[in-house]
């Protein structure tokens, strides 16, 4: 019997090509895509990488003998496609593995109007009939298929995203830009063309064999070349793209990363102010202390939710929230269907930089106030059986409060840490701050050998 579970994950399909997965699923996943939405027209886009056209053509395919008409944009980054589902208010597909090697791929699904496809909202459903289908020779088509007709949304994309955040007032900023020979190289130019920013490009060529390093910002290797461009450069800022441009990294003028969680900080301060003063921002339980603080003397309201994009859209969605932000570098947005762009959040930055005269890293200080560990990976044999030791040790500490909304998460008047479960891997990771770094290093300490013991 065909198991589809090592590919089909909790928010996507993802494995490697053709081992894992190939066109004929690709195919099957179209028309169960069809089937789970109900949809009668849906738009489908596909990154660079080598195996993402067929992929993305056999999907179309399916869908279309399943009686829907289908858009294809071809080349987009994943907001791009959200941008389309969006705009268009068609259920959408996106082909990548994001910054995943160049062997893998993967399909990141969305209904109309860019609302999420996971496990639990029609993943779990799509992957039952795609694996009856491959044991039982496949849907029956319909007699009138759709038809596959072909559109360019760059110019459209770019054009939404600029009247959202207005740069006409910037002083003129020298920004280098790493694209990870991703998506960013595809859409860069175009979002940026005629802003008062002189961009120097970085690995800007689409290769999905990634011959420069991982398109995985967030690994700091993956941003060493990018933090010497800027310095040599003399450059305003750095920005890197994982490869399907939906998260964006940033550097200082010193080449230092600025935190994610300073990112959302700034951009949730920049949306309330757009907002009138009012709003609620979403941030997961292991951004900075300083993003519900800011957002409070901001006027909003903070509201802390699980890890991962699917529960910060369905909160966003639940709450009108106008901004939400994880420390992996996801950015969401009310006004870009409560998806995520690493572009409009860069966007933001730049225009925070260029309306006054200051550097980065004096404008980002105000948002980056305690010390963090960073996540820190332990490989355990019984990740519960250290979840629970952990909690044990910590329990019955006075002046120290413990929640599980997403693993455990210990907190103190000085510091706090969360420790979760991978869902992939025996992993426990860890997550510090604290007022100061040797606090944080105390506690990161104290942690891990309770962890590790």
């Amino acid at each position: 019997m065909t198991d589809l579970s090592g590919i089909v994950k909790a928010y996507d399909v993802r494995g490697v090509v053709p081992d894992d997965w190939d066109e004929t699923f690709a195919e099957l996943f179209g028309a169960a895509f069809v089937q789970v939405t109900g949809a009668d027209a849906i738009v489908v886009g596909h990154d660079m990488r080598p195996s993402s056209p067929g992929l993305a053509r056999a999907f179309a395919r399916g869908a279309a003998d399943q009686g829907a008409a289908v858009t294809e944009i071809g080349l987009c980054s994943t907001d791009q496609l959200y941008f389309a589902s969006g705009s268009m208010n068609l259920p959408g597909a996106m082909f990548t593995a994001s910054h995943n090697p160049a062997q893998y791929n993967g399909i990141k699904m969305c209904r109309a109007g860019a609302a999420p496809v996971g496990q639990d909202t029609g993943l779990g459903e799509i992957r039952a009939l795609v694996e009856q289908w491959a044991d039982g020779g496949g849907p029956a088509a319909v007699a009138s298929p759709g038809l596959i007709t072909q559109r360019d949304t760059l110019v459209d994309y770019a054009a939404h995203l600029r009247s959202l955040v207005d740069l006409s007032s910037s002083r003129p900023l020298k920004v280098v830009v790493d694209a990870g020979n991703g998506m960013g190289g595809h859409t860069v130019p175009t979002v940026f063309a005629g802003l008062p920013i002189d961009i120097v490009p970085m690995y800007f060529e689409l290769d999905g064999s990634f011959p420069n390093h991982e398109a995985n910002p967030l690994d700091p290797k993956n941003i060493v070349d990018l933090q010497e461009r800027v310095r040599a450069e003399g450059a305003d800022a750095g920005i890197a793209f994982d490869g399907d441009a939906d998260r964006c990294f940033v550097v200082d003028e010193r080449g230092e990363p600025v935190s994610p969680s300073a990112i959302t900080a700034l951009v949730a301060g920049r949306e309330l102010a757009k907002n009138g003063g009012k709003g609620i921002v979403i941030h997961n339980l292991i951004t900075s202390w300083s993003v519900p603080e800011v957002v409070k003397e901001n006027g909003g309201t903070p509201v802390r939710t699980r890890v991962g994009h699917s529960f910060i859209k369905e909160e966003m969605a639940k709450t009108g929230a106008i901004f939400g932000g994880e420390h992996s570098a996801h950015y969401y947005f009310r006004d870009f269907w409560n998806a995520d762009t690493g572009m409009l959040a860069a966007l933001h930055v730049l225009a925070a930089l260029g309306e006054q005269d200051g550097p980065l890293s004096q404008l980002t200080a105000e948002y980056d106030r305690y010390a963090a560990s960073g996540e820190i990976n332990s490989t355990v044999a019984d990740q519960a059986d250290r979840l629970a030791a952990v909690k044990s040790a910590y329990g019955t500490r006075e002046g120290v409060t413990i929640d599980e909304l997403d693993g455990l998460t210990v907190t103190s008047a000085d510091w706090w840490f969360n420790l979760r479960a991978s869902n992939t891997e025996p992993l426990l990771r860890l997550n510090v701050e604290a007022r100061n770094a040797a606090t944080m290093e105390r506690v990161r300490d104290e942690a891990l050998a309770l962890v590790r013991a």
